[in-house]
């Protein structure tokens, strides 16, 4: 057939989600806007405050009036709106742990306004992924929980409330990452459950979210042999065709809005079959965008993705219908967004809501004799390496939080080669000790440095701030469930008897 090639351009740009680095928007971007980009990506590196980040979203609107701007804002551990002081929501995990809807609806809302209010339209959240095996290095807190029907009433509520915000949510990672022993980020993960048990497990959620109207999904870069023996998910008209989008009657998930690709650069798929490549086959398996930027925030990776979008198209690859079907789905998603408002009625601001889940999350074990800690303390952090997901440069502990209310409380930082109870013995000297850990069931060294600090002063505190898998130990143990701010500053609280 003949092809418009100013129509197949605008088209290849359209299903694009690229990223870009400083806290403007460069002039490259705003160009492409002009010739039909739709979709922008912001990390962490791009904002500074609320301020700055709605004068950046007003740049963008400037260029192309219903641009969608999206961000990954799981809250918890995973924040890029609060990436530099740690988030006021707590993730999944806690939200799981009160097994409140309500709550859980209220928190989504008031996440939403924040970005509607700032001008970020769509949302790549919630995780609706069931933590199955409690290993999994990538996703941990980021879930509501291993339970298939927990997840799924709690990513149904978080959909509702955010959506209620104007803000489009993006579910993800289709068709479920929680039984995974490998981060995608680095290489490629395989799930060999059956088809019996993806569906009673893994896409439990993702029917719930469905349902409850998710206008996007996420796809996940995970080989499931049961759908598609050669292809990840990303990548398999098996998964993406043949199961998200196929009517329920015909044992799919009917999926009717916007398919968007986890990260291409990530090494699941850039390291196999590459991100040009990659992107050609995801199209073609019925994605609608690509979503990149992460890693890869340059005008140079924009324009090598658009030429082989439209190569493909010349050489017969990838259906020009099916390219410009994805076009067609993300200016629809964009249109909602425009005129989704910034809220329903009632959605006043809810500020405190962060701060009383990740209160109610909290589970505290204290043996009789426990006191609260009356004067300063010195608080250890064993930090193992953060996933890439999660970053390592947003801060996270009850250090900064115990020091307003215990003032001169000290923390020092042990990683896998610093865990030494006598240097953490030497450094708090007279001080009550609060050993902060992240996932201590995963981490050998983190629970032998604990235990010798155990039997060196039983007195100790000990917040886990990830997974609670292991037993409650010390004088006083919490359990977070995530490593929020404001879940730094719930276990302050109770350690400080306030």
């Amino acid at each position: 057939m003949d092809t418009d090639m100013d129509t197949l351009t605008r088209n290849a740009l359209t299903v694009l989600q690229p990223g870009f680095t400083g806290t403007t928007a460069p002039a490259w971007l705003l160009r492409r806007l002009g010739e039909g980009l739709a979709s922008v990506g912001l990390f962490g590196r791009n904002i500074a405050s609320p301020e700055q980040l709605s004068a950046l979203t007003a740049q963008l609107r400037a260029e192309c009036g219903d641009v969608l701007v999206a961000i990954d804002e799981e809250g918890g551990d995973v924040t890029r709106l609060e990436v530099r002081t740690g988030s006021s929501f707590p993730g999944n995990l806690a939200l799981g742990a009160v097994d409140d809807t309500k709550l859980t609806r209220a928190v989504a809302r008031e996440l939403g306004r924040r970005l509607a209010e700032c001008g970020v339209n769509l949302n790549w959240a919630p995780s609706a992924d069931v933590n199955s095996d409690p290993d999994n290095p990538v996703i941990g807190v980021r879930s509501f929980g291993a339970d298939p029907q927990l997840v799924a009433r709690h990513t149904a509520a978080y959909v509702e409330g955010l959506q209620a915000a104007g803000v489009a949510a993006c579910t993800k990672h289709f068709p479920g990452h929680g039984d995974t022993a490998v981060d995608s980020h680095h290489d490629m993960p395989r799930i060999d459950a059956d088809l019996a048990t993806l569906r009673s497990r893994e896409l439990v959620p993702f029917h719930a979210a469905v349902a409850a109207g998710t206008k996007a999904v996420m796809s996940a870069h995970i080989l499931l042999p049961a759908l598609d023996a050669d292809l990840p998910a990303t990548l398999s008209p098996a998964a993406l065709h043949g199961l998200l989008r196929a009517p329920v009657a015909d044992g799919g998930l009917g999926f009717d809005g916007l398919i968007v690709t986890d990260g291409m650069e990530m090494r699941a798929i850039a390291g196999t079959h590459g991100i040009e490549r990659g992107s050609v086959l995801a199209i073609a398996a019925g994605a609608d965008a690509i979503c990149v930027g992460g890693g890869l925030a340059d005008e140079d990776t924009v324009l090598r993705l658009r030429d082989a979008l439209v190569a493909a198209v010349r050489a017969g690859e990838l259906q020009e219908e099916r390219l410009a079907d994805a076009a067609a789905r993300v200016r629809a998603l964009a249109r909602w967004t425009s005129g989704a408002g910034a809220a329903e009625e009632g959605n006043a601001p809810a500020p405190e809501v962060g701060l009383t889940a990740a209160r109610r999350a909290l589970r505290v074990t204290a043996s009789p004799s426990f006191k609260p800690l009356a004067g300063p303390a010195y608080v250890a952090a064993f930090t193992p390496l953060a996933n890439i997901a999660v970053g390592d440069e947003t801060p996270w502990g009850v250090g900064a939080e115990l020091a307003r209310l215990l003032p001169g409380t000290e923390t020092g930082t042990y990683g896998r080669e610093e865990a030494r109870a006598s240097d953490v013995l030497a450094a708090a000297g007279g001080r009550r000790i609060v050993a902060v850990v992240r996932d201590a069931h995963r981490h050998g060294w983190m629970a032998e440095a604990l235990d010798a600090l155990l039997v060196a002063r039983p007195d100790t505190v000990v917040v886990e701030m990830g997974l609670n898998e292991a037993p409650a130990r010390g004088a006083l143990h919490v359990a977070t469930h995530g490593a929020a701010r404001v879940c730094g500053a719930a276990a302050a609280e109770v350690i400080a008897g306030a």
